[in-house]
């Protein structure tokens, strides 16, 4: 039989709990002389209500499992009596049963596959200490995996058992390949984050934003945003740019409402989550516009934006994402802008995932919006948005949405934060495009060596790496299953888990031999879910 094609779990469906009745009979009643046999061929476990099952499956079947309990007294009580004795002061102990594999099956590979889970789960659980009472047929193999044997033998003649039991120091010095585990829960764990907001922040970004408040009155405040908006226009060539207090729905919203006093049609295109925002953003603020509107990833050529153009020349404005977040997706402006100065067009850009991340351009830009956070580096929290042209207020546009009342103002006419504003002046300070550049290229291809599945090539964002999961793995329980061990994937967005996809955002503070070391880890948990080799 082939164990690469396993994959492992906790029992929660009632036919694994079927089948696992039927593999305690055929281990603990035939094969181990423990019980006595039935005509039905099951054995269902005195514990089974308290058991908590790590499990092997080869498709439906499950051909090994693992159970754990917590409740006292544990069988070894009742065969030894005097347990307490033997446990450390303070343990705080599960106790390890049903232990079997099919013997197709059998091989220290699935057993420490098991214990893997098993580990996780107890950990995750805060046990201190597991207990087994282990055949003496295979206490070579518990060992192998960290078991210690204590107190005498127990069991009848014919079934003889070896109290044992496991510690995080034992198993992590059973085998190099679990140390991960046992780093997960001692406080020492590095968390790394792959969102894409929040991002990992850099320590002199964090120092900046715990400053004490200050009055965005205040003549300091005042020349803080002064140099802020000075290093966003040097950034991206744009002629003029506002920083409100909002997210990059807020500053696309402040987009539409200027769209909304050209008279004339639109063109808003999308091939994914957020080109679909901009449709609605074009919708809930009645604008007239076409779409050119493809499957998520289906690439946009500049034929068929031209090709509209052509048809109607009412169109004066094309809305369009820069980065498609939701796959890493990086249109092509330098090609769009030269299309729209061809047919007399203005661009607008929703840059909210690329400024910071690779280098923009928007001198020749009609309107263009991003955010504090994601590829600034900065805490979110802060909307921007870049203008070609001088824009004055409009009594026409709710007061909060007017990009003139902020041009009007120096970027405060209301409220602001100085706390975010000082974050985001320092993060502007340690942009690194080829770093991160650097860092995305290497990530992908390690995931490429080990045949992961990444949508697009180098010239997607750097920034955004997603991962197309095969169909017999779960992106939410891979999501999970790589947060337990610290690593922090996009994941959890209803537009991913619908395609089965998850991402790694490489924005923010990131460090290459970090990111390399957690895309080990990532790449041992893919193949774990395969059932395929462990990454060394």
């Amino acid at each position: 039989m082939n164990n690469d094609t396993l994959h492992y779990k906790i029992a929660c469906e009632q036919e694994e709990f079927q089948q696992i009745y039927s593999l305690n009979y055929q281990t603990f009643v035939e094969e181990i002389p423990q019980h006595e046999g039935n005509d039905r061929f099951m054995l269902v476990d005195k514990f089974h209500d308290e058991n908590t099952y790590v499990i092997a499956k080869a498709d439906d079947e499950v051909v090994g499992m693992i159970a754990v309990r917590s409740e006292r007294p544990f069988s070894l009580d009742q065969k030894l009596g005097n347990l307490d004795e033997y446990l450390p002061d303070r343990a705080v102990p599960c106790e390890i049963r049903l232990l079997s594999v099919k013997e197709a099956y059998r091989s220290t590979r699935v057993f420490y596959q098991l214990c893997d889970r098993l580990v996780s789960y107890c950990l995750d659980q805060g046990y201190t200490m597991a207990l087994i009472s282990g055949t003496v047929r295979q206490l070579k193999l518990y060992k192998r995996i960290g078991f210690l044997p204590f107190a005498e033998l127990v069991g009848e003649e014919e079934a003889r058992f070896q109290p044992m039991y496991l510690t995080r120091e034992s198993f992590e010095t059973s085998t190099k390949a679990f140390q991960r585990l046992m780093t997960r829960k001692t406080g020492t764990l590095t968390t790394r984050s792959f969102l894409p907001g929040p991002v990992p922040r850099h320590t002199r970004v964090e120092a900046a934003f715990k400053r004490d408040a200050t009055s965005h009155r205040s003549r300091s405040f005042l020349h803080e945003m002064e140099v802020v908006r000075k290093s966003l226009r040097d950034m991206t060539g744009a002629n003029h740019v506002q920083v409100a207090v909002g997210t990059g729905t807020l500053s696309n919203d402040m987009v539409a409402a200027q769209l909304k006093k050209i008279p004339s049609k639109g063109l808003i295109l999308s091939n994914g989550e957020f080109g679909s925002r901009l449709m609605d953003h074009g919708k809930r603020f009645d604008l007239t516009y076409h779409t050119i509107e493809k499957e998520w990833n289906e690439h946009i050529t500049v034929e068929e934006i031209e090709t509209v153009l052509q048809c109607d020349p009412e169109i004066k404005w094309l809305w369009t994402v820069h980065c498609e977040t939701s796959t890493g997706y990086l249109y092509n402006i330098g090609d769009i802008l030269s299309l729209c100065q061809k047919y007399n067009v203005e661009l607008c850009i929703d840059a909210c995932s690329s400024v910071g991340t690779v280098p923009v351009d928007f001198s020749q830009v009609f309107l263009a919006t991003s955010v504090s956070g994601k590829g600034l580096g900065s805490y979110p929290g802060l909307a921007i948005i870049f203008h070609r042209e001088k824009i004055n207020p409009n009594a026409s546009i709710p007061r909060y949405l007017d990009v003139g009342m902020y041009a009007l103002n120096k970027s405060v006419p209301y409220t602001h934060s100085s706390n975010l504003l000082a974050a985001l002046n320092e993060a502007l300070e340690l942009i690194d495009y080829i770093g991160t550049l650097n860092i995305s290229k290497n990530v992908r291809r390690r995931l490429a060596d080990e045949g992961i599945q990444v949508l697009g090539d180098e010239d997607y964002s750097p920034g955004v790496i997603t991962i197309a999961l095969n169909r017999e793995q779960c992106s939410r329980q891979f999501g999970d299953a790589c947060k337990r061990r610290g690593i922090l994937l996009s994941y959890e967005s209803e537009y991913l888990i619908n395609r089965n996809w998850v991402q790694v955002a490489l924005m923010g503070d990131q460090n290459e031999r970090e990111v390399l070391d957690a895309m080990t880890m990532l790449i041992r948990e893919y193949n774990s879910m395969l059932g395929t080799k462990v990454v060394k």
